[in-house]
């Protein structure tokens, strides 16, 4: 059976991932609390209905319990539960402040506070989340993510087996946008040549062939990328046998439209090849090319 536990910042893009899941076939529980999950596995378990097989319940601060034992409450359970595995939601805390401004939404811990403030009940439930963070076997960060993006991301994640062994996420993004905060290893190909200062170049992505050519042509690039796949082929068998369920590559070039696209295509090509299940998502290759 596969039980996935969703949690995270309220406004980070929960409930629209429990949405996707039902989509792709798990039969979704929003909003209940960590003591109640051991009882809803024993019930998916022992039903003879194939659909409550693959489960997704989003736990969080919405559960009004003791909110010091969630995070304990969830680690118990992960431990007992076979096939049990935590996605957590993040966000950076001004765009959390923002979307509960832009949508005149009330956050769940407001009234628990003196003047109910977005910020302070923004900031509380970041502290409160941290035992719960700590235990995520995967995590996406949606601050510069659209909705598009964010289904994609979970749709890719999901529509296999969660049970199998490590997932490697290979993302390009671009480093004027940030740094992605779920990235596990961060690999900046600023150093290789620019496609950006070629006329003809400029205007295409990583994801065309002109582009693809020029970036992997060049001795640098070969050079770059022996050593960055001899690195991942020692490390990669490390995390597995660790028990790692994700692996997040974040591979960045100053716009993440030209060189971290090629190379997080090379990198998945690579441990695709080798048998292994991954993706590539291409966090900023929309956003407007201009510096």
């Amino acid at each position: 059976m596969e039980f996935v536990i969703i949690s995270g910042m309220s406004g980070a893009g929960k409930t629209s991932a429990l949405h996707v899941l039902e989509d792709i076939g798990y039969y979704c529980v929003d909003n209940i609390p960590a003591s109640l999950l051991k009882t809803l596995y024993d019930l998916c378990l022992s039903s003879t209905d194939e659909s409550m097989k693959r489960v997704a319940v989003v736990v969080d601060v919405r559960g009004h319990e003791n909110y010091q034992s969630m995070g304990a409450s969830i680690e118990a359970f992960k431990k007992e539960g076979e096939g049990v595995k935590l996605l957590f939601f993040d966000a950076t805390t001004d765009v959390l402040i923002r979307r509960y401004k832009e949508t005149r939404r009330k956050h769940p811990l407001a009234d628990r506070l003196k003047d109910g403030s977005v910020t302070d009940a923004v900031e509380w439930e970041q502290a409160l989340l941290v035992p719960v963070k700590r235990l995520a076997d995967f995590m996406i960060d949606t601050t510069y993510l659209s909705n598009k993006q964010l289904s994609e991301r979970v749709r890719l994640m999901f529509m296999e087996n969660t049970s199998q062994s490590i997932m490697l996420t290979f993302m390009s993004f671009g480093f004027k946008y940030g740094i992605p905060l779920e990235a596990d290893i961060v690999l900046d190909v600023r150093c290789l040549p620019n496609p950006f200062y070629i006329p003809q170049l400029k205007p295409l992505t990583g994801l065309q062939q002109e582009v693809r050519d020029y970036v992997l042509g060049s001795e640098e690039t070969t050079g770059f990328l022996k050593y960055s796949l001899a690195l991942f082929d020692y490390a990669v068998p490390l995390y597995r046998k660790e028990g790692k369920s994700e692996l997040v590559v974040g591979v960045g070039c100053t716009g993440g439209k030209h060189r971290s696209v090629t190379m997080a295509r090379e990198f998945e090509r690579h441990f695709h090849q080798l048998g292994y299940r991954c993706v590539t998502h291409h966090r900023d290759i929309d956003k407007d090319a201009n510096r």
